[in-house]
């Protein structure tokens, strides 16, 4: 199996975060942890949401390290 990296982009972790954001209960969470009238929801959400969002963008970094060696590796002829 040959794999073939054309970009650089992360676009496997922008739809794992695009699809743990946006279905019915990761909408209803930001919802509470940036539009809701109660403090203590906030409180509660606020940092949940951020965590996960520090944790998202460590695997975008990480995905983009992985396809920039390989995409290195390749230019330079190396299997």
């Amino acid at each position: 199996m040959i794999l073939h990296v054309r970009t650089r982009w992360p676009w496997i972790s922008l739809l794992l975060g695009a699809g743990v954001a946006l279905n019915p209960v990761g909408l209803d969470f930001l919802q509470s942890a940036f539009l809701s009238g109660e403090q203590l929801s906030r409180n509660i959400a606020q940092p949940i949401v951020l965590s996960a969002l520090a944790i998202l963008v460590l695997i975008g970094t990480i995905e983009w390290l992985a396809r920039f060696v390989v995409v290195k590796r390749r230019a330079r002829g190396a299997s």
